[in-house]
């Protein structure tokens, strides 16, 4: 019998995440999108019983005239963080709908969604997910510890071993992992993220190593885990030091025999799966405190790998908050500019909730201060505290200018599929003050001439020979380069 059909469209990718292992695990067959991914053909061309919609995404009223204006109505539900403004509303003539405050229990999700059970639906092929741009050039920054990020990728991404990715929440521990995979000989198969903490204990064992039909109440047919799903490619165990100690256990056998058993089944499945895992616990602590074993951390920890924080990379931020602001104009969300000064203070500030934090504010003055330049006075009351000198330090000006002090519309040559570092403008000062904890030159001048590259091309549609011209170089010498980089034409 085949899974009725559900579509999710959410722009909260935690979300996205868990309602996926939930609905999943309830024999639902999900197929998932943002709000800039969505088309309005998927709703034309293929019959879903239930829709899921973000309703704190910008798009949610075009989604849901476009749900409107179909003959065969699904049932809508409408997803908001308890966080958010909870008493939206939809007018009075929308579709029937039901809001769903997330995190939301199982049983109120499934009974929600059980409301509008319809006879069994075709199962849709199977999503092609294409990872187009490398992750690795999403750790963006001159900073020496993040430099030495991307070389320990480099050093290990070809090897299997097991990699152990820790820092704080919100550092960039998935993209990290992303970056392994895609540099490995892996990258032709699948990388399969889940998130130890965000799955309850006694559902934990089924989604990692799948089950057979009648294995326990609920399980309507066999399923697949995640083991299966990342056969001859990569496993990323997010939130490890979460992972209940009985699970410990199993998982710490199948690291060592490359073996496994679904649950409700006694027939042995052999294993060639890459682990990465990543936690923002201290592991040691852990096992000092009896609630991580002892044996399974030196089985992870064969090659760990350091996030820094944000506050211990400064020097990066503007980097960052150049990037975040291209992918915001990028994707039809807004954009705005920051003076030197918002930099400054913004580089001030300790950033507890690190990259993540720093995404937040970016969207959140790109929703207040739409088009307009940012000053330090403008920024929310917790920054205020922070003092900019009259005269910004050499290190401050440099770094700000070398990213930021520029007009939005050099950032119109972004498509809406370049999802990399943001392009230098031609005009853009060069840092030539060294930040106090020093630079990787070499890194920096290949970070500088990919980014010119990248802006040259973009100028010239991708044509190479008119590229070569304004980068004043041979054609042929452009070419080599396209290659050194591994840059697509």
């Amino acid at each position: 019998m085949a899974m009725p059909r559900i579509l999710l469209i959410d722009d909260n990718q935690t979300r996205t995440q868990q309602l996926e292992i939930v609905l999943q695990f309830l024999e639902y067959q999900v197929e998932s999108t943002t709000s800039i991914d969505f088309q309005d053909d998927t709703l034309k061309n293929s019959r879903y019983f239930a829709v899921l919609v973000d309703y704190g995404c910008t798009q949610h009223a075009s989604i849901l005239a476009t749900l409107d204006n179909l003959s065969d109505k699904p049932l809508i539900l409408l997803l908001l963080n308890k966080t958010e403004n909870a008493a939206k509303t939809v007018n009075s003539n929308a579709l029937p709908h039901k809001l769903i405050e997330w995190p939301a229990t199982y049983s109120q999700l499934k009974q929600s969604i059980d409301n509008a059970a319809t006879p069994s639906l075709p199962l849709p092929p199977p999503l092609k997910i294409e990872h187009r741009h490398a992750a690795l050039e999403r750790l963006q920054g001159i900073s020496p510890a993040i430099v030495n990020v991307r070389k320990l990728i480099l050093q290990v991404a070809e090897s299997d071993a097991t990699v152990l990715i820790l820092g704080e929440s919100g550092t960039g521990k998935e993209v990290v992992a992303r970056a392994l995979h895609e540099a490995s000989t892996r990258r032709s198969k699948l990388f399969v993220p889940i998130n130890c903490g965000a799955i309850p204990a006694e559902l934990l064992e089924s989604e990692l190593f799948g089950h057979e039909k009648g294995a326990f109440t609920g399980a309507l047919s066999a399923r697949q885990g995640r083991f299966e799903m990342a056969e001859g490619g990569t496993l990323f165990l997010d939130e490890i030091g979460d992972m209940p100690m009985a699970m410990q256990v199993k998982l710490l056998r199948v690291l060592q025999e490359r073996t496994f058993e679904r649950v409700g089944s006694n027939k042995t499945i052999y294993s060639d799966v890459r682990v990465i895992a990543a936690t923002h616990r201290s592991l040691e602590q852990e096992i000092k405190d009896n609630r991580f074993r002892e044996d399974l951390f030196y089985r992870l920890n064969v090659f760990p790998i350091d996030m820094p924080a944000l506050r211990e990379r400064p020097e990066d931020i503007p980097l960052l908050v150049n990037d975040l602001l291209a992918r915001l104009q990028a994707a039809n969300r807004g954009s705005v500019s920051l003076t030197q000064a918002a930099l400054a203070v913004l580089m001030q500030y300790d950033w507890p909730g690190n990259i993540r934090e720093l995404a937040n504010l970016i969207e959140r003055l790109a929703i207040i201060y739409p088009s307009e330049r940012v000053d330090a006075a403008d920024l929310p009351e917790k920054f205020q505290r922070f003092v900019v000198p009259d005269t910004l330090s050499h290190e401050q000006t440099s770094i700000a200018e070398y990213t930021l002090d520029m007009d939005m519309e050099d950032s119109e040559a972004y498509s809406e599929h370049e999802e990399l570092l943001a392009p230098l403008p031609t005009n853009s000062p060069i840092v030539t003050h060294l930040p106090a904890g020093g630079i990787d030159l070499k890194e920096y001048l290949n970070i500088m001439e990919i980014e010119l590259i990248r802006q040259a091309l973009e100028e010239s549609n991708g044509v190479v020979a008119h590229a070569a011209k304004r980068l004043n170089m041979r054609r042929t010498t452009l070419v080599e380069k396209l290659r050194k980089y591994e840059m697509q034409r």
